[in-house]
């Protein structure tokens, strides 16, 4: 990992764009980490842009309503994002085969995708089987990524307990018992290797990816969500340094956040929470070693992390299980500037971006200043009538992040058109773009002004602002699990007109400090 042009995306001039790997256009009903990635690549080079922003990679579930955000896994890729076109290139697959449904170019479908994609690729399994080198390959890549072992033998579990979480499979495999683990990698080896198989071609296929990018003088910025999903196999694998009663398997605290801009209730995550304050120095050891490898498999994949939730690495707000809402928590102190201190030293640096949202103390700011990490400035929490508000274009310091909005905001049009915004606001937002109008339909291009000329030395502005989408097209609402994370970007919309766009206004703004092509070598 080539940490100084890592950090140089944070330090220098620049902006890029927040689009979602599975918001790409393509025929498979998803988008995709071979053409459609590529193609947008090509699409941020003409742009002027210098990075590209995604969300988390992980496999996604309709149990916890298709969020990124929660997974069985915070190490694995997601199998739908792997691109089937490069699959015909390495002979795994032919053209006949890729017969896609017709599929919305608007929504993921997820169910619909996740059946289409699950037949091809078991095509493609047994067609890698027939070949010479299979057994190779295959162990090549365990011996890389060894939490694979774990990951193909918990889904592989799943499916035989058909779905059921972990913590209620029979007490053996519950508590991990050595001989029954024994037994079911036995009994299910074809299904471990076939889960195997897929990580091997997400990674595989995301290298070469990355490598496209960095070559095009584009750096990826990636997203850290701090929680795992109670059903995951970093939970079932890593029992002890979570918050988790060992023999009944129960949390007596869940991760969540207080009441805030986006929930009067707070937003009960339901996560479990780690043992940060323990004592015992051998769960304090394997608790920062999984972090470690959690961070460092990460800046394989990209060149900067947005950590999401940062604030709950200084204090995080355990509410009780029982608990409907995330009123009744308390607040509960994390790991600190130790913490990411000795990550620094692990991993020889670490280019960061500090989610601060939220409940902000004079504590959690003092430890982002202190790592250097940029905070991230959200314009449309700007407008609130004060000449104080820290998301003002005027108070923004040059290291911070400034974002229109973000993937749990509306968008730029549909915040403008809502009738729960004052129409103060609306009339603020207006004139610090020195309009005089009340046209929502280019408020977006005001927003984006408004982004693109402030102090921030990074602009990142979400796909839906810069074509000024409504709140149809809106990425998650906080607080709810049905139709979220679903919007994608229609082929069309990608074109050399908003490229021209984009690249005269943040060429107006100084943002194309050339940043030099080159291939960042992953961490060993």
């Amino acid at each position: 990992m080539d940490n100084g042009t890592s950090v140089n995306i944070l330090q220098q001039r620049s902006s890029g764009i927040l689009l979602p790997v599975f918001s790409l256009p393509g025929v498979s009903g998803i988008g995709d980490i071979g053409k459609p990635a590529r193609h947008f690549i090509d699409f941020l080079k003409k742009s002027g842009q210098r990075c590209w922003q995604i969300l988390p990679l992980g496999p996604t579930s309709r149990i916890f309503g298709d969020s990124p955000y929660m997974s069985f896994s915070a190490f694995a890729g997601s199998p739908l994002l792997i691109s089937l076109d490069l699959l015909v290139e390495q002979n795994l697959l032919s053209g006949e085969d890729l017969t896609p449904p017709p599929f919305s170019e608007y929504r993921v479908e997820y169910q619909k995708v996740a059946a289409y994609k699950k037949a091809i690729l078991a095509l493609a399994w047994k067609r890698f089987q027939r070949t010479a080198s299979e057994k190779d390959i295959l162990q090549e890549f365990v011996s890389a990524q060894p939490w694979v072992i774990d990951y193909g033998l918990f889904l592989a579990l799943k499916e035989r307990y058909s779905d059921q979480p972990w913590y209620q499979w029979p007490i053996p495999l519950r508590q991990r018992h050595a001989k029954a683990l024994q037994l079911a990698t036995s009994e299910l080896s074809n299904q471990i290797d076939y889960y195997i198989f897929e990580q091997y071609l997400f990674f595989t296929q995301w290298q070469q990816f990355r490598t496209y990018a960095n070559s095009s003088g584009i750096k990826l910025i990636g997203d850290l969500p701090i929680y795992v999903a109670l059903d995951s196999v970093d939970v079932w694998a890593n029992q002890p340094i979570f918050q988790l009663d060992p023999k009944r398997c129960e949390l007596s605290y869940v991760a969540g956040v207080p009441p805030d801009y986006f929930s009067a209730n707070g937003q009960r995550w339901g996560n479990p929470l780690y043992r940060w304050s323990t004592d015992n120095l051998k769960v304090k050891d394997q608790l920062w070693a999984w972090w470690e490898h959690r961070l460092r498999l990460n800046f394989t994949l990209v060149d900067t992390l947005r950590i999401d939730h940062f604030r709950g690495f200084e204090s995080y707000w355990a509410v009780p299980a029982e608990e409907e809402t995330a009123v009744n928590g308390q607040w509960q102190k994390g790991p600190g500037y130790l913490f990411f201190q000795e990550m620094n030293r692990r991993l020889n640096g670490m280019s960061i971006i500090a989610e601060d949202l939220g409940h902000i103390t004079p504590e959690v700011e003092a430890l982002r200043r202190i790592l250097g990490y940029p905070g991230m400035i959200i314009l449309l929490f700007a407008f609130d009538g004060t000449v104080e508000n820290s998301y003002l274009p005027y108070n923004t310091e040059k290291n911070s992040v400034v974002y229109t909005g973000t993937h749990d905001n509306d968008t730029a049009v549909g915040w403008y058109l809502s009738p729960e915004v004052d129409p103060a606001s609306k009339r603020q937002a207006k004139r610090f773009a020195n309009r005089q109008d009340d046209h929502a339909g280019s408020f977006h291009q005001d927003l984006i002004y408004l982004a693109l000329s402030s102090n921030a030395n990074l602009a990142i502005l979400p796909m839906q602002d810069i074509l000024g989408f409504g709140n149809d097209c809106r990425m998650n609402r906080p607080g709810t699990t049905d139709n979220n994370w679903q919007w994608r970007c229609a082929e069309r919309f990608i074109n050399d007109d908003v490229a021209a766009w984009l690249d005269d206004l943040s060429r107006l703004f100084g943002r194309l400090t050339q940043v030099a092509p080159e291939r960042n070598e992953p961490v060993a």
